[in-house]
């Protein structure tokens, strides 16, 4: 028996004997201490008094981490009806049947480098033949190290057996966070992120690593996982004031309560459907639940295009949410729970369920997708960005086309009638001032259209900062105001319905506003604009922001 042949025989066989030894002393049921025909409702009440009794944090005896960590496995393996399952029957939660826990008549094994590996036991044996050879450094005639064979083999237990004679180093499976990728990757881009504090010389990583592990695979696409290393990320870890205390810990960058996002650390048990229902309870919620009756209020609010999921479901789904993050700044989300029976989905031209009715910021109103199917949460994230992506593309083109329109009918002097398409260009956030031109009667439209037309082009009192024209400061715009009676009323309560004509000087910025309703000669609207500008008329706040029909 060559040395290298030799080693590796008494490796595999510590191994073995030590994987028995571990089996049968680390039973679930004796370590939460409840019996084999154990109910749910008993395990559960279990696990909370004795997570309670050993946690890190309240628990500072000497071994209370490792029995911490026990409590949690074996709650993770009687949780889940499976899980409990495979171990009844073979010892293993993952059903590996050879690996018996307690087995009856037990099992020896007889191994020969460079001949066969005899599992014995009741009933005869198997033979499996394996060839070691003498080659150099640890490869063997099978082309893998003894890192593979235990790796490969023993799952999880040649790992963990590795890190107990070794440097511990981080989980590999997840993206390591320093500052940088945590400004530019999680810091307000709309996506919840999963993450893991740790130092390497804490015990348990393993363990919250696994959890987060399968938390993150049922979850794949509605959030990212990554991990921090205190023990490098110093400076980022106090920053945040997540430094992990006696064992990791987990937190959740949500969205649930603010807007621009934040860390939320989680304190509930370590276990799978736990950590998931906390995730799910922080993935965005920017998506607004209507009813159908306030359709016509959703269609018509705001400058960005607007996008609605018709579902018969009662919460908003997953899909949506991650999606209403991902896009919370370029479109405004709305869901609604309908059935196929309302008739308020037909007139919608929806003709199955779900559905997805899109609105261009001038009001047009578009079916994106109907009878939604995806696959799951990833691809249906994908598959729908697709559709999301296509549909901002449209409403960025007609965008640009209306304000090109807007900025050639001001050139030639034409004044244009408000609307919703081209309110934010003539009245917007970015007009110092907005002179608007209310009538009620055709004749008193065209003398304003006039009067308008031939003030936008005079020179008033005051220029704007930066030289330039006053008409760079000011925009002009007619209003019909019987049509549009909700958005004087912003203005007045009445809605001026006793004036026929009228004009109105607003500050989009500011919320304020003053109002002319006397001789419309050019020279008194002149005199009306210019004190605007130079602040000599007092202005008031409007009663509430003014929206066009």
């Amino acid at each position: 028996m060559n040395r290298s042949a030799a080693t590796l025989f008494i490796i595999v066989a510590t191994l073995c004997f030590v994987l028995e030894f571990e089996a049968k002393t680390i039973d679930p049921y004796k370590v939460l201490g409840v019996d084999k025909t154990a109910s749910q409702r008993e395990i559960q009440k279990a696990f909370h008094k004795l997570s309670l009794q050993y946690h890190p944090d309240k628990n500072k005896a000497k071994g209370a981490q490792e029995k911490f960590a026990q409590i949690n496995n074996a709650y993770e393996i009687l949780s889940d009806e499976q899980k409990r399952k495979n171990y009844d029957l073979y010892g293993d939660e993952k059903g590996n049947p050879g690996f018996e826990a307690g087995h009856p008549g037990g099992s020896g094994f007889n191994f020969r480098p460079g001949e066969q590996w005899s599992s014995g036991g009741q009933g005869g044996s198997k033979s499996f033949s394996f060839s070691f050879g003498g080659g150099s450094g640890d490869s063997n005639s099978f082309g893998f190290g003894l890192d593979d064979l235990l790796g490969n083999f023993f799952g999880d237990f040649g790992s963990s057996f590795r890190s107990q004679s070794g440097p511990k180093s981080s989980p590999k499976s997840f993206k390591a966070i320093n500052s940088n990728i945590y400004k530019k990757e999680i810091v307000d881009e709309g996506m919840t992120w999963l993450l893991l504090s740790y130092t390497p010389s804490l015990r348990g990583v393993q363990q919250f690593e696994s959890t987060i592990g399968e938390v993150s695979s049922t979850l794949q696409g509605a959030l990212k996982v990554g991990s921090i290393n205190c023990e490098k990320e110093v400076s980022l870890c106090k920053e945040l004031g997540i430094y992990p205390r006696k064992a990791p810990r987990i937190f959740v960058y949500s969205y649930k309560e603010n807007e621009k996002g934040s860390l939320v650390e989680y304190g509930g048990n370590l276990a799978v459907k736990d950590l998931k229902a906390f995730c799910q309870q922080h993935l965005p919620g920017f998506s607004k639940r209507i009813d159908l009756n306030q359709l016509d209020q959703f269609s018509t609010t705001g400058k960005l295009p607007r996008v609605l999921l018709l579902s018969s479901k009662k919460n908003t789904p997953v899909i949506w949410r991650v999606l209403s993050g991902l896009y919370r700044k370029r479109i405004t989300f709305g869901d609604v729970e309908v059935h196929d029976s309302d008739l308020r989905v037909e007139k919608l031209g929806v003709d199955a369920l779900p559905a997805i009715v899109g609105w261009l910021p001038n009001g047009e109103k578009t079916i994106l997708k109907t009878g939604v199917s995806v696959k799951d949460v990833k691809s249906g994230v994908q598959d729908l960005s697709n559709i999301l992506d296509s549909f901002e593309k449209v409403s960025k083109k007609e965008t640009s086309s209306q304000s090109k329109k807007a900025q050639t009918d001001s050139e030639d002097g034409y004044i244009q009638l408000l609307s919703r398409s081209n309110f934010e260009d003539l009245c917007g956030a970015k007009t110092p001032v907005c002179i608007i031109g209310a009538f009620r009667s055709l004749k008193a439209r065209e003398e304003l259209e006039y009067i308008l037309s031939l003030v936008s082009h005079m020179s008033l009192s005051r220029k704007p900062n930066g030289g330039g024209s006053s008409r760079d400061s000011i925009s002009y715009a007619l209003l019909d105001s019987a049509q549009q009676q909700s958005f004087l009323n912003a203005f007045d309560k009445m809605g001026y319905k006793s004036s026929d004509k009228l004009l109105i000087a607003y500050k989009p910025r500011k919320g304020k506003f003053a109002v002319f309703m006397g001789d419309m000669r050019i020279e008194k609207v002149e005199n009306f604009i210019g004190s605007v500008l130079s602040g000599d008329i007092p202005f008031r706040e409007t009663h509430k922001k003014p929206v066009l029909k």
